[in-house]
């Protein structure tokens, strides 16, 4: 609906300063129907300004977002039901500060679920997902879709340049960054690419060092962060360097010494308080198998299994005052989020 009013004022008998953080209190499942009482507050509500004015003042909402398959294991009570041949993912979330599950709606394209090893990421209160495999046929995808936390809507987008699978991103700044990854000849990238999200246009950058298949991207700074991987012909043998963007000069760096561990850094990276990386399969033993961890800043999501095959479990990890680790503890959840997490990130709403 069309707003039909365009008040002079945010709220009319109100200095607009005052009005100004009222409107920032709303929470954000208010924002939508507040959008359809005047287009000013259409503007303010969706103007990336605003969504910085929240942030700041401590307004905005950190939950991890989690691309997760349907439940594997049957209900408690329910002997009848069976795990699906064919997982489905979707997109869950959970506030570790509230204790709250939630579900987003699919995306439109594909309401079956997910495409398969789709790479997600998010910045300025929105969700963009990109690439992966149909579903129905395993094709590698070159869609991108976004996701509007404030009007719960999902758009497509400009398709990515070109065809990569299991490559590294990271958002910053209204930008997603890519890189790596292997084409649909399974051939390793040292390509990357730039996204603005505001501007619907990708952006070549200049190459990598190196080729990094299965590699893992991270946002340190300024920097962009492309962690380990392997070449074409080495399938399986993961580096122990990573490349480094200046996301400001667009240059490239090579740092030698990144990730000790031998095994695939992806969705497991953790980054320490020296800057150093690390596994956070490490850190609990339930969760070593299939671990994934969001960092959300004052404390961490991590889940994953202690067996191949096993039940997931999910812990949180509240950070010291000092930014270092502290005691994970174990959380329950609803039995529709049972299901195996195969990737997540930060969402600050």
């Amino acid at each position: 609906m069309e707003p039909q009013h365009d008040f002079s004022e945010l709220i009319p008998g109100l200095p607009d300063e005052i009005a100004l953080e009222c409107l920032t209190r709303l929470h954000y499942d208010s924002h939508s129907v507040a959008s359809d009482v005047c287009r000013r507050w259409r503007q303010l509500l969706q103007d990336r300004e605003f969504y910085y004015h929240r942030q700041k003042t401590g307004f905005t909402r950190k939950s991890a977002c989690f691309v997760q398959s349907g439940p594997v294991q049957s209900e408690p009570g329910r002997a009848d039901a069976k795990p699906e041949k064919q997982p489905k993912y979707s997109f869950t979330m959970f506030d570790p500060v509230q204790g709250i599950w939630d579900k987003i709606d699919p995306v439109p394209k594909y309401p079956d679920g997910l495409p398969l090893f789709c790479q997600v990421a998010s910045c300025e209160g929105k969700l963009i997902v990109m690439g992966g495999w149909d579903p129905a046929t395993w094709e590698p995808l070159r869609d991108v879709f976004v996701y509007e936390f404030t009007t719960r809507k999902w758009t497509q987008r400009v398709d990515m340049p070109s065809t990569r699978s299991f490559f590294a991103s990271s958002a910053y700044n209204g930008n997603v960054y890519v890189a790596g990854g292997h084409d649909e000849n399974k051939n390793a990238l040292r390509s990357a690419w730039v996204y603005d999200i505001f501007g619907d246009k990708w952006t070549e950058l200049s190459p990598m060092s190196e080729e990094r298949d299965e590699c893992e991207g991270v946002v340190v700074g300024s920097e962009f962060w492309v962690v380990s991987g392997y070449d074409t012909d080495t399938q399986g043998r993961f580096k122990n360097s990573a490349d480094v963007l200046d996301m400001k000069t667009g240059i490239w760096r090579r740092v030698e010494g990144t990730w000790g561990s031998s095994r695939c850094p992806r969705s497991c990276l953790a980054v320490g308080q020296n800057g150093n990386f690390t596994s956070w399969d490490g850190y609990e033993p339930a969760v070593q198998v299939g671990t994934c961890g969001v960092d959300l800043g004052d404390r961490v999501v991590v889940t994953g299994s202690g067996y191949q095959g096993g039940a997931q479990v999910v812990f949180v990890m509240e950070k010291t005052d000092q930014g270092q680790n502290g005691k994970f503890t174990k959380v329950d959840f609803p039995y529709e989020f049972s299901g195996f997490v195969q990737s997540g990130c930060l969402v600050e709403i």
